[in-house]
């Protein structure tokens, strides 16, 4: 289905994917911004990261729906249990967010940065 409400379901193609690529992205960039300028992810927040954030958030949002209101599946370029398969996909999104989750939280606790 290409409806709105189908796409975006809980056990939809889309909600998923599109956490998972925006963790992947915003722990990949935390970590890199950590070990570059030594700010933890509240300061990078506080200092422009917002701004980022909503930007990068809409931008890949449109580009993950935009193939499936077009009625293109969301396992249909990958091939079953190999490296770039969309299974690999869901796994590391899962792991990004957890990792971003657990980033912030421990952060929060020693007060500043984890690297």
């Amino acid at each position: 289905s290409t409806k709105f409400t189908d796409i975006m379901a809980f056990d939809g193609p889309a909600a998923e994917r599109v956490n998972g690529r925006l963790a992947m992205l915003g722990f990949t960039t935390a970590i890199a911004v950590e070990l570059t300028r030594g700010q933890d992810l509240f300061t990078q927040i506080q200092s422009g990261g917002l701004k980022w954030f909503v930007v990068t958030t809409l931008l890949f949002s449109v580009a993950s729906l935009i193939p499936l209101f077009r009625g293109v599946s969301a396992d249909s370029t990958s091939k079953p249990g190999g490296l770039m398969s969309s299974d690999a996909e869901l796994w590391n999104g899962r792991a990004a967010m957890v990792g971003l989750v657990a980033l912030a939280y421990t952060e929060y606790l020693t007060g500043g940065p984890l690297v």
